[in-house]
């Protein structure tokens, strides 16, 4: 399933947009392991609008950021997502707005309890 992902950097006046496809299935059959993919995907694009020379598959860790699911004014949801270097928004979906936001609580949820700790 291909999706638009639109990415502003911090310190730009103008957004760009990117197409993703990191699963196959609709966001209504959606996985842990496709929101896992779909969240690493978006925030490699984050990277890549910044900087343009990153690996494809540079390992990302699903921590340090805010997200929410938010309606969209002509149905379904988007998933937005925030760091110091910008933010990304992907969608719209046609999910819940609950179920995906469920889904990511369950998976960021996984991420912490198996990612090592770092002080």
């Amino acid at each position: 399933m291909q999706f638009q992902v639109d990415i502003w950097l911090r310190g730009n006046n103008h957004a760009t947009t990117e197409t993703l496809a990191p699963v196959p299935r609709e966001p209504r059959a959606w996985t842990d392991a496709d929101v896992m993919s779909v969240l690493e995907e978006m925030l490699r694009a984050l990277e890549r609008a910044r900087f343009p020379d990153t690996a494809p598959d540079r390992p990302v860790a699903l921590r340090g950021f805010s997200w929410i699911v938010s309606p969209f004014d002509s149905g379904g949801v988007v998933i937005a997502l925030e760091l110091t270097l910008g933010a990304v928004v992907a969608g719209p979906f046609d999910v819940a707005e609950g179920a995906l936001s469920a889904t990511i609580t369950r998976v960021l949820d996984a991420e912490r309890r198996t990612a090592p700790m770092v002080h």
